[in-house]
């Protein structure tokens, strides 16, 4: 059995600083980092516009208390003020020290470090590397993580959470290339594992982003927190999905429609493309759904809108926003200098998550905690997002409670000794769940039925929301799920079996999917990204709480939890 004081899964910006911080702390501690990629391979490397925070570079006058308000704001209220004000307070101290470690930012001609406009913000407190600032970042946290001895597990799948009496034990695990199980006890264990936007069909999260950490955390019978928010970007690049960065329309883009129209004065007259995602991105759609929308060939009445970036000229794009012309170059054959840039909405984030407190220790229920489990990033929901991510809030968070929790967890293992874990029983386990897949011999592919599962999301519990919609989304789930009981693996084999990964990442998918459409059934109002069509306005006095949701196979259970709110109380949210 391998044995380290702290186990941490998941390879980017949060597992990477938590990794850091700890052994800045304690470097006496054996720290391990678990990733199904290499952790350059995570997806915060895909991050691009980059990192609020206060530092005052280009607007003075901002504050970390604005920085909170236009957070909880963006957030339709329903984040947790006091988690909102760690993340803003603690913002300029974590950039700085990121800057100390060696990251690139952009500059200013005077030297200091650039910051941009972005959705949501009212000033412009955005820290960038040109756009492609989770490169920069997440490349020397793996740099430190070399320096400081962490000991790195790439390409193992974590299977499972060993979570035995209320205490986080270890983790089991299964290394791609050989088939090989281990079992690993630690003091503590920390999921970092991202988030899930495989669950749909069209995103702009990486192969990788199966939701596995939220999976397993529902699967031992702790809650997940607010998963029917899910975050649509409003400017995914048609058809592939993949994202064209916020950093683009802080840049001074503009969304046209068939008409030539910018249509955003409509929707967020004060801000324009600048508005909040889940504004914009319901924008878009109902332009789409008005004729409005332009066909590939130009034509009106299409699927999509124009991103036009010809007005900034050849120089500041290949200068500020150069990775936004590859990608419309590589991907759309479009030469973003001459030609606008068709888009349209993708999904993108996942607001909800493993529920935390602000330290990072998840929850067993409102008021309970679990022993020796931790998360921080996109799988947790502290919550500093709410109902609404604003852009640049996502690599702040990482790295903020990545730093949080990481020190949270130095003092937790401090003086506890390793727990008892009966490797056999799991290393048996696990065995026969992998061989149970090998020999299944039923009728269904896995791209089959893991696209039929990506469009029945897509199609029932999208961007507008209804009951009888996501009704009809939950029967045909019910289906999908007996049929990927079924399902035929063509490779029988151990090494490097690409198409059993994929099955069990099928497994966490199915979970995940099931309670973000339960979560949202049972929100009978409009907030953030969640917008229904048979109630379309926001209702605080019903729904003025958070969800937490308890999966079995047996069924979904839902409780509430309240919203922390200390500075800021709700009022009508325009932009």
């Amino acid at each position: 059995m391998i044995e380290h004081d702290v186990v941490i899964v998941g390879g980017g910006l949060a597992g990477s600083r938590a990794a850091v911080e700890i052994a800045r702390m304690n470097p006496l501690l054996k720290v391990a980092v678990v990733a199904k990629t290499h952790p350059i391979r995570s997806h915060s490397v895909a991050a691009q516009g980059g990192m609020a925070a206060t530092l005052k570079n280009v607007d003075s006058e901002d504050s970390w208390e604005a920085h909170a308000f236009d957070t909880v704001k963006g957030s339709d209220y329903l984040a947790d003020q006091d988690a909102v004000e760690i993340l803003t307070r603690e913002a300029p101290d974590v950039v700085i020290d990121l800057e100390h470690m060696g990251v690139l930012f952009s500059r200013l001609p005077d030297g200091r470090i650039a910051q941009r406009a972005f959705g949501g913000h009212a000033y412009r407190r955005t820290c960038y590397a040109a756009d492609k600032t989770g490169h920069a970042i997440l490349h020397e946290l793996v740099n430190n993580l070399r320096r400081y001895g962490v000991t790195i597990y790439d390409e193992w799948y974590v299977m499972r959470l060993i979570l035995e009496d209320g205490q986080a034990k270890g983790i089991v695990m299964y290394h791609i290339r050989d088939g090989r199980i281990e079992v690993v006890r630690a003091k503590a264990v920390m999921f970092a594992t991202g988030g899930y936007g495989r669950v749909y069909n069209t995103t702009s999260n990486d192969y990788a982003s199966t939701g596995d950490g939220l999976a397993m955390t529902a699967a031992v019978g702790l809650p997940l927190e607010d998963m029917e928010f899910v975050q649509f970007h409003p400017t995914g690049l048609y058809p592939v999905g993949v994202l064209i960065s916020e950093a683009v329309r802080g840049e001074g883009a503009y969304l046209i429609n068939s008409e030539g129209e910018r249509f955003m004065q409509r929707y967020a007259p004060s801000r324009m493309e600048l508005a909040p995602r889940d504004i914009t991105s319901r924008a878009i759609v109902q332009e789409i759904r008005a004729g409005r929308g332009i066909h590939p060939d130009g034509r009106a009445g299409g699927p999509l809108v124009h991103l036009d970036v010809r007005h900034l000229g050849r120089e500041k794009i290949m200068s500020r926003i150069p990775f936004c012309w590859e990608e419309a170059h590589r991907l759309a054959g479009i030469d973003a200098v001459h030609q606008p840039i068709p888009v349209r909405p993708t999904v993108h984030y996942s607001m909800g998550g493993i529920p935390t407190n602000t330290d990072g220790q998840v929850r067993s229920s409102p008021e309970g905690l679990v022993e020796g489990f931790f998360a921080a990033g996109e799988t947790a929901c502290v919550s500093v997002h709410g109902a609404n991510r604003l852009g640049s809030n996502s690599l702040l968070e990482c790295v903020v409670y990545g730093r949080r929790v990481g020190a949270a967890i130095a003092r937790y293992v401090e003086n506890r000794k390793l727990p008892d874990v009966d490797e056999q029983r799991y290393r048996r386990e696990a065995e026969e769940r992998i061989q149970s897949l090998l020999d299944q011999a039923g009728p269904y592919r896995i791209a089959q039925i893991r696209q039929a599962y990506q469009d029945c999301m897509t199609e029932h519990c999208g961007v507008f929301r209804s009951e009888r919609v996501m009704q009809e989304g939950l029967e045909k789930l019910r289906t999908i799920r007996q049929q990927a009981q079924q399902i035929f693996l063509d490779d029988k084999g151990k090494l490097w079996n690409s198409e059993l990964t994929e099955a069990l990442e099928l497994q966490s998918l199915l979970i995940v999917g099931e309670m973000i459409l339960y979560s949202a059934l049972s929100r009978k109002e409009s907030r953030g990204a969640h917008s229904r069509e048979d109630y379309p306005d926001r209702d605080d006095v019903n729904f003025l709480k958070h969800t937490l949701a308890y999966y079995s196979p047996a069924g979904i259970e839902l409780r509430d939890m309240p919203v922390t709110i200390t500075q800021f109380q709700p009022q009508e949210r325009k932009y």
